[in-house]
């Protein structure tokens, strides 16, 4: 059993450099608004998900499928050319281990498919989550054709994307009240609705990133409707996912799962922390959506010897039994017979076991 530990992780704010101007499993278990269609475009690989198959016993079996297992969700913050901040990661880096991902046959879904149980990718394929907390201009800005700048986090995943067809172009980009540094109501509209209609997901990062336990609950609750309301005018939302600032947790749990401000309600199915190991599967008895781990990308030094990206993917490679493998089958939870009694009892049914 993994040790928790949750990192709080403290940065002062960074002055943000202005993005490039903006011209011109499905399960038993309901899973509230659908996540929209991605549009593919002939120069941009497809978010689509592959077509699913019934997995039996047996094939369930021969690709080592274990839907009880362990997923990275990995956190990223400032995608920069020279690291200023412990947690930065540079466009080379960011790419990098990306295609470390692809080569180990990992397959990106979003934090809203991940709480939601839809994990429909490939048989013997891992599910990882690519997130990106307080939406800075490194994260993603469009180019005059209207394509994502290059050494942004959205233009570098197509690249990877492009180069490994079977690693899927999404993320999730968790926001403040300036989206990826942009000013303009319009400019935002617009790099939002891109985004979500090419599959990522947009969601709350509360509306100044402070520190949740500092404030009372009306504050809290103030600070999460004010984005919502936000994205709302952006064209998105409600949100279904939400990432603590400093991945630091009130008191009170309740305070960020659900609640009200000025008439405006807010609802979560899934909270997410800021570290420091790989998170159960929605699948099993442990899985608490209210504080969900995430993994700081960052290699193997100081703290981050045994807590960050680095160490957690070759753990997860030299311990292959214990990490997520998908059986390709949305209607099944496939799994060795050792592990069925791990299931939550609302999965029972759809429980495959070999």
């Amino acid at each position: 059993m993994v040790t928790a530990m949750v990192v709080l992780l403290v940065l002062r704010t960074a002055t943000v450099t202005p993005a490039t101007p903006l011209s011109g499993k499905a399960t038993s278990a309901p899973s509230g608004s659908a996540a929209p269609t991605p549009s593919p475009e002939p120069d941009l690989p497809s978010a689509a998900l592959p077509p699913p198959i019934p997995a039996t016993v047996e094939f369930a079996r021969q690709v080592k499928a274990n839907e009880a297992g362990l997923v990275p969700v990995l956190m990223y913050h400032r995608i920069v050319k020279k690291r200023l901040a412990s947690i930065d990661r540079t466009s080379s880096q960011l790419r990098q281990e990306l295609e470390k991902l692809a080569k180990n046959d990992y397959v990106p879904i979003t934090a809203r498919e991940f709480v939601t149980g839809k994990i429909d990718i490939p048989a013997g394929k891992h599910p990882v989550v690519l997130t990106f907390d307080d939406g800075h201009s490194g994260h993603f800005a469009l180019e005059a054709d209207g394509m994502p700048a290059k050494d942004t986090a959205v233009g570098i995943i197509y690249q990877v994307a492009r180069k490994y067809p079977g690693f899927r172009p999404v993320a999730t980009l968790w926001v403040n009240r300036r989206p990826f540094g942009l000013e303009g109501l319009d400019d935002q509209k617009r790099a939002v609705r891109w985004l979500t209609s090419h599959g990522f997901e947009v969601a709350n990062h509360t509306w100044t990133h402070p520190s949740l336990p500092s404030l009372s609950k009306k504050k809290i609750a103030e600070q999460i409707v004010k984005m919502e309301r936000l994205l709302k005018k952006l064209g998105n939302g409600p949100s279904e996912t939400l990432a603590l600032p400093f991945g630091a947790m009130p008191r009170k749990k309740s305070t960020v799962q659900s609640g009200k401000w000025d008439g405006s309600k807010f609802a979560f199915k899934g909270v997410f922390l800021a570290g420091a190991e790989p998170s159960l599967s929605p699948f099993v008895k442990g899985f608490d959506w209210r504080a969900i781990q995430r993994i700081q990308s960052n290699g193997k030094k100081g703290e981050c010897r045994k807590w960050c990206s680095q160490y957690w993917l070759e753990w997860l490679n030299k311990h292959p039994g214990d990490r997520y493998t998908a059986d390709g089958d949305p209607e099944h939870i496939s799994i060795p017979q050792g592990l069925r009694g791990n299931i939550r009892s609302q999965r029972r049914q759809q429980i495959n076991a070999y």
